[in-house]
């Protein structure tokens, strides 16, 4: 087999002709409904499937969905198909809203996330001549260990800083020459924060990727962390489900996303009927992984939103199927006044404009005179036009026929988030 070419980690297979995927896809199909076999729990919820009686990859959507809270009443590890001597490691999730979701990893996934992870850096132009800096915390949170292991597979120097002291963070990106920044999609924001408060130039730094994941993300956002660190950005997905970040990224044609379908099989399905959605039609993305031994997933339904961008090989070469960036989650969706409207759409209404912060919140309220109310918090810089408010409120209105109540701010009195930012904050309570 010929390869163009491009940079890839495993040509082979990341060039594979689809055919021969959707072979590979059944033959692991089979074997992942064997493995379940082992836990009688999971085994119950499947029924009596014989993994032989899947004739070819579309045989897979009559089997059940796996939902996020069976995930979590199945804590804390009820649902594990691997032996208890087998399991290596366990990463989980927040549990803010109840029972974290355990994710067991035997020796054989943790050499699986490597793999997809070296995959995911060099498809972001990596090479072992790099410098990666990690940011995100390594823990609990599958960020750190992840970006941590794809970089080791593929022999580059790690810096592995974790999260937190910004400050230093700059230092050593400086000190130490780090060419690669991988974190959490708002991390950057604070770093161009206290380089601004520090006078520290970032134009010393020898940044030339960043590789940004586990929040959701508008394309001003991008443009925005592109222009001021002088940067390529690429987004990388996964969850803790899944086994972490690596389950795809964009590559640098930046025609969506690759998901490595030699090891995660996905749908998209209609949220509210749960019935396939053709190609090219928003969903929600309904994954399965295909080599995972510790926790393996049948058609679990992750909320995001997505569709599929092309089947057809990419101009990178590689042939695994592509995804449009996920735009929102069907949990993450706020109803105010009866308008539906995702975090993201706000984002994008938000960001690039002169004289404002990166730093916004969005708050709603009960209103004292009865009714309820949108708040948007914004932070300026010196030089603001207090009449671009209108501005503001017009394009909240075109776009989400909503008009915000404006309340301006200097830059640092909106609070920093120690992970994950939060911007849409409903105070209107339950039953609203």
């Amino acid at each position: 087999m010929s390869h163009p070419p491009v940079p890839m980690f495993q040509p082979s297979v990341e060039a594979r002709p689809r055919e021969q995927l959707e072979a590979l896809q059944l033959e692991r199909m089979r074997r992942t409904l064997g493995l379940i076999k082992e836990n009688a729990a999971y085994r119950a919820r499947i029924g009596r499937v014989d993994p032989e009686a899947l004739r070819s990859v579309a045989d897979w959507s009559r089997l059940p969905f796996l939902t996020k809270e069976e995930l979590r009443d199945a804590y804390p590890l009820g649902l594990c198909c691997a032996p208890r001597g087998a399991i290596q490691r366990v990463h989980m999730s927040s549990g803010t809203t109840g029972n974290p979701i355990v994710t067991p990893y035997t020796r054989a996934d943790i050499a699986q996330w490597g793999e997809v992870m070296a995959r995911c850096y060099v498809a972001a132009g990596v090479t072992s001549a790099d410098i990666v800096q990690i940011t995100p915390s390594f823990g609990l949170f599958t960020g750190g260990f992840g970006f941590h292991y794809g970089a080791e597979r593929l022999g580059v120097m790690v810096i592995p800083a974790g999260a937190g002291r910004s400050a230093f963070q700059l230092k050593l990106m400086k000190d130490l020459g780090a060419t690669v920044l991988a974190g959490i999609a708002t991390y950057p924001l604070r770093l161009l924060e206290v380089a601004r408060e520090a006078r520290f130039n970032l134009r010393e730094l020898r940044l030339r990727v960043a590789i940004l994941g586990s929040e959701m993300w508008s394309d001003d956002l991008r443009s925005l962390i592109e222009h001021e660190l002088n940067v390529e950005t690429f987004d990388i997905i996964g969850m803790t489900e899944s086994g972490g970040p690596g389950l795809g990224i964009d590559c640098r044609a930046h025609d969506g996303i690759h998901v490595w379908e030699d090891h995660y099989y996905c749908e998209i399905v209609d949220p509210e009927s749960g019935a396939l959605r053709p190609d090219g039609e928003e969903g929600e993305l309904v994954l399965s992984t295909l080599t995972r031994e510790g926790l393996p997933l049948v058609r679990y339904r992750t909320h995001d939103l997505t569709r599929v961008v092309s089947r057809a090989p990419c101009a990178c070469g590689r042939t695994h199927v592509r995804l449009a960036r996920l735009r929102g989650r069907t949990d993450d969706m706020v109803i105010f006044r009866g308008v539906n409207f995702y975090p993201r759409q706000v984002e994008s209404l938000v960001m690039g404009r002169p004289g404002v912060s990166h730093e916004y919140q969005v708050l709603l309220e009960r209103a004292a005179e009865g009714g309820d109310r949108m708040r948007l918090l914004i932070e300026v810089r010196p030089g603001f036009d207090p009449e671009s408010v209108k501005g503001i409120q017009r394009d909240f209105k075109d776009v989400l026929n909503l008009t915000p109540e404006v309340s301006i701010l200097q830059e640092g009195e909106i609070p920093r988030p120690q992970g994950k930012a939060v911007r849409i904050m409903d105070r209107r309570g339950a039953g609203s």
